[in-house]
């Protein structure tokens, strides 16, 4: 998800009560579920370096346990260093609870979305992923704005007028409970999103694979992937609709083998791209000076859509010696 969904959920989870248990504990909360981010430097180096680090140890169990102990260290020395105030006193193990509370909620709320998570690194490679929610929602973000800014305006128009504030926990509380409602409405629709694209034929050919991909705001539309013995098909699922499906998809015919195809997908960074793509389309184009094979991740490719995302592009010569490997999240259409 988003850093400021990432934030928001951080806060909501102090003002349900941790924020009453210890000093510091929204800071720690909001530290802890920004943290494990930390690998987007890799895209700094290159596209494909982000590609192969992001999401990496930093969002595994294992580095989660490790940025707790970290943030948790952080907050407890500069909490030492800072100038004692009255009221709550600055409790171990609550801010303990908030770091492992704030790493915890990042590791799931990346794990509902299409990008997915690698949680069992460095043991397991593996990607894990619900695919339910896109990365970026404006649905939930005006939820969570919903639930934590109109208890703290009614707050201060009670306080004007002499009567007791609203509590913030009633919108924090508000916030979470609607998160997992969503999260619920999101995976029964995406079930029955699934269930339609796999109860059909595509051009004569039984589905070997199927994925239903989230889009913006509407729990009920969903981009939907189906892989046959010789295509791709993307199409949009409405799940409310009597006919869900369109009558025609948009089919991406799979490439003949060849020598040039097989040497592209050989090279390191097309090992690295598979890796991580669940449903690659590739194309081969030869011109004088050699071939150009592009490989595409037709989760993130949208029906009408003028640009494809994640995308390779290995450029080899005559002789099939890779001459670049370019890692692109937007790329033209395909002509």
């Amino acid at each position: 998800m988003d850093n400021l969904t990432h934030t928001l959920t951080a806060v909501a989870i102090s003002q349900a009560g941790l924020n009453r248990k210890t000093r510091f504990a929204t800071v720690t909360l909001i530290l802890a579920a920004n943290a494990p981010d930390i690998d987007i430097v890799t895209g700094f180096k290159s596209g494909l370096c982000y590609l192969h680090d992001h999401r990496g140890i930093t969002h595994s169990l294992v580095g989660i346990f490790g940025i707790t102990a970290v943030v948790w260290g952080l907050v407890i020395l500069l909490g030492r260093k800072a100038r004692p105030k009255p009221g709550l006193p600055l409790r171990r193990r609550w801010l303990l609870l908030a770091a492992l509370l704030g790493t915890g909620s990042h590791l799931l709320l990346d794990f509902t979305n299409a990008y997915g998570v690698r949680p069992f690194l460095p043991f397991s490679g593996r990607w894990y992923a619900w695919d339910i929610m896109p990365i970026f929602d404006p649905l939930l973000l005006a939820l969570f704005v919903l639930g934590l800014a109109v208890p703290w305006v009614l707050r201060m128009v009670s306080e004007e007028v002499g009567e007791r504030g609203a509590r913030k926990v009633n919108g924090a509380v508000f916030c979470l409970v609607t998160m997992a409602l969503l999260w619920g409405i999101r995976d029964v629709a995406h079930r029955r999103a699934v269930n339609i694209l796999d109860g059909r034929l595509y051009s004569d050919e039984l589905p070997q694979s199927v994925g239903a991909f989230p889009v913006m705001v509407n729990p009920f539309n969903w981009v939907g992937v189906v892989e046959t013995e010789s295509a791709f098909h993307v199409m949009r699922v409405n799940t409310l609709s009597a006919n869900p499906l369109p009558e025609e998809a948009e089919t991406f015919q799979k490439p003949q083998s060849s020598p040039a195809l097989r040497a592209a997908l050989e090279t390191p960074a097309a090992r690295i791209f598979l890796d991580f793509a669940r449903f690659p389309w590739a194309q081969v184009e030869e011109d004088e000076d050699g071939y150009e094979v592009s490989v595409s991740d037709l989760r993130f490719f949208h029906p009408g859509a003028q640009v494809r995302g994640f995308t390779l592009e290995v450029n080899l010569n005559k002789a099939l010696r890779t001459q670049s490997a370019k890692f692109f999240f937007v790329a033209p259409r395909p002509k």
